[in-house]
């Protein structure tokens, strides 16, 4: 498969009618942000690799700057702007363009019933920036869109939580493992279909 343009990328989220979660009011918040860039000469998308820390359920993952909601967020797309300028130190208004969200996505509960709706929105960078990833970062990752729209790339892992075991896809990219609830976002974004014309 072609690499799609950020343009095309773009183009398609305009048309793009994402799922909302019935309860989601009901149910704790969460946001990210898919930041879409050249780098390197092609599409790249911004991920983060969470430092390690002792109770994080996600510690170590590869994922997208994003986190919960506090009570001063007024929605959504404001959690995922906080978050990235105080994970990765970018603040998203000054460098990047908001192109569209994706659908959201339940993330396994810790307590309650609901669990966390986490929705991701999805911006493009239109300059170069510098970040200053803080305590809950431990590197910062463009990560090529190439690699996650070549099927040959894609491989399985063993998730396991007690007795259970699960065979789950990922990929690998320099010795990191991207799966999960990113894994689902990245592959709702780059399996956006044009719109058919009528």
């Amino acid at each position: 498969m072609s690499t799609p343009s950020l343009q095309r990328i773009e183009n398609r989220l305009q048309h793009h009618r994402p799922r909302r979660k019935f309860l989601r009011r009901f149910m704790q918040r969460s946001a990210v942000a898919m930041i879409l860039g050249q780098h390197q000469g092609g599409p790249h998308i911004l991920m983060i690799k969470r430092a390690e820390r002792k109770g994080d359920p996600w510690s170590g993952h590869m994922a997208f700057p994003g986190g919960r909601m506090d009570p001063v967020d007024a929605h959504g797309f404001a959690v995922a702007n906080r978050e990235t300028e105080e994970e990765v130190g970018v603040r998203l208004a000054d460098c990047a363009r908001y192109i569209g969200r994706l659908s959201d996505i339940r993330a396994r509960p810790r307590w309650g019933v609901l669990g966390l709706a986490v929705s991701p929105f999805v911006f493009r960078l239109e300059q170069e920036v510098d970040f200053t990833p803080n305590y809950e970062v431990a590197e910062v990752v463009w990560v090529p869109l190439a690699l996650l729209l070549n099927a040959d790339n894609r491989q399985t892992m063993v998730w396991e939580r007690g007795r259970l075991k699960l065979t789950l896809p990922c990929y690998f990219y320099e010795g990191r493992r991207i799966w999960g609830l990113s894994l689902m976002m990245l592959d709702e974004l780059l399996g956006l279909k044009a719109r058919e014309r009528r």
